[in-house]
């Protein structure tokens, strides 16, 4: 039976059901017509599956600016598959991801789920990603459809662009994703562009079902649907479910004539069509044996592939080293992912100290903070929890009702608890109940407390340290439930000593999609009463040390969902602590543990420095196969990295009235740094290995591809990113001084040459022109300038090309 026999069986109220989602993650069921519900899933660096709980673990990827650093679409490809596997064994049908959106300001909170400042790499990557999930018969789901670049009020923004900085910026990252890689989703975003809510916006139609041919679903984001006009455009799946802007309503505006039955039509057989391409649909199934994959080997790979080594003076890789001072808060509790919807709770985190403790087992290798880093509540290490009900590692937590009564209560082996979907009864309970006894390893002063919006009480062996109620900044309710304000007292403890840790949160009544969600994390704030107690202990083991290895970074309010950055410095003393131990050992490698570019004002004065992003849960023995040789690091830069704040030609991330302007146009990034003449601490492309290469022989084949030679000219095998940008200075068109048009990954042994060809994108010699009548891709004729090598102003190479 066709799609068209099975919408003629409906009636009007199931076809509108259809269209939203029966609860957080799935969509409904109509058993009347073999339809089973689908579940969707967050999924951009691992897919975390229906509930957010420690007892279903999940693969963690590295993020997505460590994947788009590979510069490699074949990394690109089986990050997919790898999802795609993962969401088949967790009975996931979508994976809403890979995010697309394009890095305008380093200040934007969601930076690392994102790939590129550039459009073509971007698009490259994110078609090969949808291609890897999608051949498994797992839905993917390109996002946030469109100018979704920033976090500061990202429900209610209005994007203010031109239609030619869309056409050749920011709806060229998704283009192909669509064009060549059939995406079977596309998320449309919160923000509005030009005065219309994503939701409601014609760009849902063109360019994206009538230029692009696309035939797919474009689900919400989540509550991004508020209203019945939403269903007069192309927007198909309003999630989460059951309460919605739809429903209801929407069937009633169908029979007053508000909404045409033929658009509802039109979404229930797209719905029909991503179902039978998932296996949802009576008669059609998955592909029946997928692929066996190791998934950590792969996400150890795929970290090592994306780390940049920005700064080498010969100090890298390490040899016949015996003494290690591992320096950094980071080095210990690494930041594996960002925070948000991006995050998975994985079985399992290699941290660098881990990582390097076994590679180098007989090493003497010695541990300082130096710096503390973490703000806020960190959850407690399960191995000092034990549950009061089980006599077993964990917590007992519970869900009261006014009276105090039980209606529900569960074993959990984690302090740190995301209720977003699931069995909880959290719309139906007044009263949050977290119990553990806690077994601290170190004796000293302690802030125990919760993280958590609302108003708690922090009990120590039944006696009340402190009630308070932790207010969220903003209104911004994702930011509120994922990255939520402390609250905490100080307590003394004795290391070896048990406490009862009892913590409850009363649940006020919240309406909409996230009326029946809740986030807390039960634990401590670290001790900083002394930090440059802490920088000297450092200093001390650095100085006796062969080597000192010093990891910074991030912390989770700084790099997050639903907030932007304001400062792209280091959190805490961790330039101090670089200056220092750098000036005690001059063999210091840093490693920069963030998620987005942070400012280095010491890269000068140290013997190396390594980008290597959120690295997933192998991050510590990727890292340690990248210092030891064992892997080269693979990445270059996918973004400009500057020397001061001040510097960043494009930075505003502010809605200012509630606009945010892209006056700069088709100015972003690198294309921005030409463009003002400024040099960055490391430009766009930009990443040393471990050889050293030589191009020759650069030629045009046609529009479409240009050959080259490449030769590694150095004593071992390594890898090699080329690089092709085109350049028209004499142009009548406002163009960037430069802009990529093509890319290839080159592996060679050691003195082994070989003539590679690099395909062009489609729109590298085009623009797109409005006029009054007419829109659309032109091309000025002429000559262009093709320029090849390793970075965006690395590129000794280049030829002319007449295009006509």
């Amino acid at each position: 039976m066709n799609f068209d026999d099975l919408l003629g069986r409906l009636s009007l109220e199931e076809k509108v059901r259809i269209l939203t989602g029966q609860d957080f993650w799935s969509t409904h069921a109509l058993p009347s017509i073999g339809l089973r519900s689908m579940v969707l899933s967050d999924g951009p660096s691992g897919v975390r599956g229906p509930v957010w709980d420690e007892r279903d673990p999940s693969l963690s990827l590295p993020s997505a600016t460590a994947l788009s650093s590979s510069w490699d679409v074949g990394i690109a490809h089986r990050y997919g598959v790898v999802s795609a596997l993962e969401a088949r064994r967790k009975n996931v049908d979508v994976v809403l991801g890979p995010t697309i959106n394009l890095h305008r300001s380093p200040l934007g909170g969601r930076h690392f789920e994102a790939f590129s400042e550039d459009p073509v790499l971007t698009a490259d990557l994110a078609a090969a990603y949808v291609a890897g999930v999608q051949e498994l018969g797992v839905g993917a789901t390109p996002k946030h459809y469109v100018a979704n670049d920033f976090e500061t009020d990202r429900f209610t923004a209005n994007v203010e662009v031109d239609e030619r900085t869309l056409r050749e910026v920011y709806l060229l990252a998704f283009e192909k994703a669509v064009t060549e890689s059939k995406a079977w989703l596309v998320m449309s975003a919160y923000n509005s562009v030009n005065g219309a809510t994503a939701s409601e916006n014609d760009l849902l139609e063109t360019p994206l079902n009538t230029d692009w041919g696309f035939d797919g679903v474009v689900v919400s984001d989540w509550t991004a649907v508020r209203s019945i006009e939403s269903a007069k455009h192309s927007q198909d799946l309003a999630m989460p479910g059951p309460i919605g802007a739809w429903g209801d309503a929407l069937v009633a505006a169908v029979r007053s004539g508000e909404v045409k039955e033929d658009a509802i039509d039109r979404k229930v057989l797209r719905i029909l069509a991503l179902a039978a391409r998932v296996g949802a649909l009576e008669g059609y199934e998955k592909p029946a044996d997928p692929p066996q994959v190791d998934g950590p080997a792969f996400a150890r790979t795929a970290a090592a592939e994306g780390t940049v080594l920005l700064v080498n003076r010969r100090v890298l890789p390490w040899q016949d080293v015996q003494k290690i001072a591992v320096i950094g808060h980071n080095a210990r509790d690494a930041r594996t992912q960002g925070g948000g919807s991006a995050t998975v709770i994985p079985e399992k985190v290699v941290s660098p100290l881990d990582g390097l403790r076994a590679a180098l087992p007989d090493a003497d290798i010695t541990y300082s903070i130096g710096a503390v880093v973490q703000e806020g509540v960190a959850d407690l290490p399960l191995d000092t929890m034990t549950n009061p009900q089980t006599g077993e590692h964990g917590a007992r937590v519970r869900f009261l009702a006014a009276d105090g009564s039980e209606l529900f209560a569960e074993d959990r082996f984690s302090s740190a608890l995301v209720y977003l979907g699931g069995n909880a009864p959290i719309g139906d309970s007044a009263v949050f109940e977290f119990r553990t006894t806690w077994t601290p390893a170190e004796s000293g002063a302690v802030r125990l407390g919760f993280a958590s919006v609302g108003h708690g009480r922090i009990f120590a062996d039944g006696n009340l340290l402190r009630e308070d109620t932790a207010v969220p900044v903003g209104n911004d309710l994702g930011a509120a439930l994922l990255s939520p304000p402390s609250i905490s007292t100080p307590l003394d403890v004795t290391a070896g000593t048990p406490v009862d840790v009892r913590v409850e949160l009363d649940l006020p009544k919240v309406e909409g999609g996230l009326s029946n969600a809740l986030s807390i994390t039960v634990g401590v704030e670290p001790a900083n009463d002394d930090p440059q107690a802490l920088i000297d202990e450092a200093v001390a083991a650095a100085r006796d040390a062969d080597v000192a290895l010093v990891v910074v970074g991030t912390n989770s309010k700084v790099e997050s969902e639903g907030y932007d950055r304001t400062s792209l410095a280091l959190p805490g003393r961790q330039d101090d602590l670089v200056r220092a131990v750098a000036a005690a050992n001059p063999r210091t490698v840093v490693v920069v543990n963030a998620g987005s570019p942070v400012l280095l004002p010491w890269r000068d004065d140290v013997a190396a420095v390594l980008a290597t992003y959120f690295g997933g849960q192998e991050y510590g023995d990727a890292l340690a196969d990248v210092l030891l040789g064992r892997a080269e690091p693979g990445g270059r830069l996918p973004t400009t990295w500057p020397r001061e704040q001040a510097d960043v030609p494009v930075i505003d991330v502010t809605p200012v009235n509630g606009v945010v302007r892209y006056d700069e146009g088709i100015h972003i990034g690198y294309r921005a740094w030409l463009k003002a003449g400024t040099a960055p601490a490391f430009e766009f492309g930009h990443g040393l290995g471990y050889t050293t290469w030589e191009l020759s022989d650069l030629r045009a084949n046609d529009p479409s591809s240009v050959a080259l030679t490449v030769r590694n000219t150095g004593d071992r095998a390594g890898k090699h990113v080329v690089q092709v940008y085109v350049e028209r200075p004499d142009s009548t068109v406002d163009r960037p001084v430069r802009w990529l048009a093509g890319f290839a990954v080159v592996r060679l042994d050691a003195g082994q040459a070989r003539e590679i060809t690099i395909h062009l994108h489609q729109h590298t010699f085009e623009h797109w022109a409005v006029s009054d009548n007419e829109a659309g891709w032109t091309t000025e004729p002429g000559a262009f300038t093709i320029r090849a090598g390793s970075s965006v102003s690395d590129l000794p190479l280049s030829t002319e090309i007449e295009v006509r």
